[in-house]
C-alpha cells in the first residue's frame, strides 16, 4: 500500500494499535495520529461532543484538514501515511475529499459495541465521557457512508486485522 491510508472507527476500536502495526509492516511508512492536532491547542480548545457548538465543529474540521495535509506531505516525500482518527458520519466523505494523494485507502474498524465496551474498560485511558459506546456505534453504523473497507474486528487480533487490511486493499481503495 502506497499513498495515504485512513484508519477510522469509534473510540477503543483499536485504531492506534492497528495503524501502528500496519505502518510497521510497510517498507516506508509513518503513523499520523489525528488527535495530536487537537492536543496541541494550548488554550481556547473546544472539545467536540454530542452537543458541539460552532467553535468545536470548526476545530474538528481544522484537525482533519491538518492531518490530511500532513499525510499528503509525507506521501509526497515517498512515505505511506497511515492516518488514524475518529472520522464518522459525513466527516468521512469530507475527509476523503480533503486528501489529495492517490491512491487513498479508507479502513473502518467496526467491532461490535460489546467488544468496544470491553476494550474501553481494559485500557488505561478513558475515551468515552459525554459520548456512550452506543452513541458512537450508532453514528458509525447509521450515519457514516459505506466508504472503503469495513472490518468487524471483534474477534480479530491486531495481526489478523492488518492481514485483512493488506488483503482487502482493493476494497479499501477509494481514490
Amino acid at each position: 500500500m502506497r499513498g495515504v491510508v485512513l484508519v477510522t472507527g469509534v473510540m477503543a476500536a483499536g485504531k492506534s494499535t492497528v495503524a501502528q502495526a500496519l505502518a510497521e509492516r510497510l517498507p516506508r511508512a509513518v503513523h499520523v495520529r489525528g488527535d495530536i492536532f487537537r492536543r496541541v491547542i494550548v488554550s481556547g480548545r473546544e472539545e467536540y461532543g454530542p452537543d458541539a457548538g460552532a467553535e468545536a465543529e470548526a476545530q474538528l474540521r481544522l484537525r482533519y484538514r491538518l492531518s490530511a495535509l500532513t499525510a499528503d506531505e509525507y506521501a509526497k516525500a515517498g512515505f505511506t501515511a497511515v492516518v488514524q482518527d475518529v472520522v464518522l458520519g459525513e466527516h468521512l466523505r469530507q475527509y476523503v475529499s480533503s486528501v489529495r494523494t492517490r491512491p487513498l485507502y479508507v479502513v473502518v474498524l467496526a467491532p461490535s459495541p460489546e467488544a468496544v465496551a470491553e476494550r474501553e474498560a481494559a485500557r488505561a485511558k478513558a475515551g468515552y465521557g459525554a459520548w456512550t459506546v452506543a452513541d458512537l456505534d450508532r453514528s458509525l453504523r447509521v450515519e457514516t457512508p459505506r466508504i472503503g473497507l469495513w472490518l468487524d474486528t471483534s474477534e480479530l487480533t491486531v495481526s489478523e486485522t492488518v492481514d485483512a487490511i493488506l488483503s482487502g486493499r482493493d476494497e479499501a481503495r477509494v481514490g
